[in-house]
């Protein structure tokens, strides 16, 4: 008995730095969001610019004593890029928001696991019984 458990919808790729070093992303949205680039090969896949995303790991420490708009002005003025205080805010909040739930995903996915475990131990139980009496 094979039972579906489900759609399973994956988590967006947040900013993934392996090793000390930033790695490509897919690209997921028609905007490049801040710390990327356009890939020059593949437009799917979209290239780190390791000096902006590095300042964008340290406006995420000012922002709990910092407003978004001064942290989006130091950040445009030290990166050369421009950012606004509403797109630092939203950039922010959507990889908060895609990291608890990718642990969210995690934790159900080892839910599932052990509750499909049991059943196939209650199962097999069941049957062997079955087979003995």
């Amino acid at each position: 008995m094979t039972r579906s458990i489900g759609k399973w919808k994956l988590p967006q790729p947040t900013d993934i730095k392996e090793e000390n070093e930033w790695v490509q992303i897919p690209r997921i949205a028609r905007t490049v969001p801040f710390g990327y680039k356009h890939n020059e090969d593949d437009p799917d896949i979209l290239d780190p610019i390791p000096t902006e995303l590095d300042l964008l790991e340290k406006a995420r420490k000012y922002i709990a004593q910092y407003s978004y708009r001064e942290v989006a002005n130091w950040l445009s003025t030290n990166s050369g890029r421009y950012i606004s205080h509403v797109g630092l805010r939203k950039r922010l909040e959507n990889e908060r928001r895609r990291k608890n739930q990718a642990a969210s995903v995690r934790k159900w996915a080892e839910y599932a696991e052990k509750a499909i475990a049991k059943a196939k131990a209650l199962e097999e139980e069941r049957t062997g019984a079955k087979a003995n009496g």
